[in-house]
């Protein structure tokens, strides 16, 4: 009885050192063996609801080659065997089975990217995401409108209500995320900017502010002038004076644009031309950008009513239409006729 207790630990003892033995190989294996793939380089996909069983046969049939039991097993020993994150993912030669789980643990998946431009119209917002590559087109026959409900917004007007930023996206993901994404960041910037706003403000609500952002956005040239063109448009506001902005103006006439305003445009009413027609324009005018809204609350300190363009980028501003016109003589004259308005920017013909 004795030698047969004996024979029995034996063997266990020598099935634990050869369990312990199978256990370090395969864990040297999982972090030192390269992965078979079909290509140099794969984009392999971890659908939603996927566990260890069913991700074997996906990967083998995405060009990976893996064994089930492998696969089980390191993610057991592991200990992350229900720790899957789906998505897209990008693997390239050589990696181990290890680097793979490391990937699909993390979710370190495929980023693309799409960016929406500063003073940009919704108009160009939509041809961009629609451009975008990997994007699920979900909003392809919508209209603005639709859109605007599909993402919960009240407003009925797209126009600057989207935040232009870059924006990263897993390929597959709905159009739709990036509208979520882009509305909620500009609602939470206007609604900080608003709360800083100082008493005498000539502006009655954060859409008000969208709207002068826009316009401040559309005719700013550098950075330097963004606060001084903000404090041209709200010193108008102030003593009642129409805002005379071109790019109001533009806007209002759609696709009859063509690059080339002329004097009879500025004198074609529409809602948004702020040369016919006081205040502010029913809409904003195209997405402003952080530091837009910022100037509208935080103008330059000046008393300019006027500025002109000098031809590399900057402004002249000027407190009194003698002082502009000036100016415009100085740097437009020979381009462009003055304009007996006194405007923000001189009219052409």
């Amino acid at each position: 009885m004795k030698t047969l207790l004996k024979l029995l630990v034996f063997v266990l003892l020598l099935g634990a050192c050869a369990l312990g033995a199978g256990w370090f190989w395969f864990k040297e294996r999982a972090n030192t063996q390269a992965l078979t793939l079909s290509q140099p380089k794969i984009q392999f996909k971890v659908e939603k609801g996927a566990g260890m069983r069913s991700l074997g046969p996906s990967l083998r049939q995405q060009g990976i080659g893996i064994n089930n039991w492998e696969l089980e097993i390191a993610s057991r020993i592991r200990g992350d065997a229900a720790k899957l994150k789906t998505g897209t993912y990008e693997i390239q030669a050589p990696i181990t089975l290890n680097g793979l789980l490391d990937k699909i643990i993390s979710g370190d998946t495929v980023h693309q990217e799409v960016r929406l431009i500063e003073g940009w119209t919704f108009k160009q917002y939509r041809a961009a995401l629609a451009q975008a590559k990997g994007l699920r087109q979900q909003t392809t026959g919508m209209s603005d409108l639709q859109i605007l409900e599909a993402i919960g917004a009240v407003e009925k007007h797209p126009e600057g209500l989207f935040f232009p930023d870059t924006y990263k996206y897993i390929p597959g993901q709905s159009d739709l995320e990036i509208y979520k994404r882009a509305y909620k960041e500009q609602q939470t910037r206007l609604s900080k900017v608003w709360e800083n706003r100082p008493a005498d403000l000539p502006i009655k609500s954060p859409y008000e502010l969208l709207t002068l952002a826009s316009i401040v956005e559309k005719e700013t040239g550098l950075e330097v002038d963004r606060d001084k063109v903000a404090a041209v448009y709200i010193n108008r506001l102030k003593i009642g004076m129409r805002l005379q902005a071109d790019p109001t103006t533009i806007y209002g006439m759609g696709d009859a644009f063509k690059g080339n305003i002329r004097k009879r445009d500025l004198e074609t009413d529409t809602p948004y031309n702020t040369y016919t027609r006081a205040g502010l324009t029913p809409t904003p005018i195209a997405m402003p950008g952080h530091n837009s809204l910022k100037a509208v609350i935080a103008p330059a300190p000046i008393a300019a009513l006027y500025f002109v363009a000098r031809g590399d980028g900057t402004s002249e501003f000027s407190n009194d239409l003698a002082a502009h016109n000036r100016a415009v003589d100085r740097y437009q004259r020979r381009r462009v006729p003055p304009n007996p308005n006194g405007s923000a920017s001189p009219a052409p013909n």
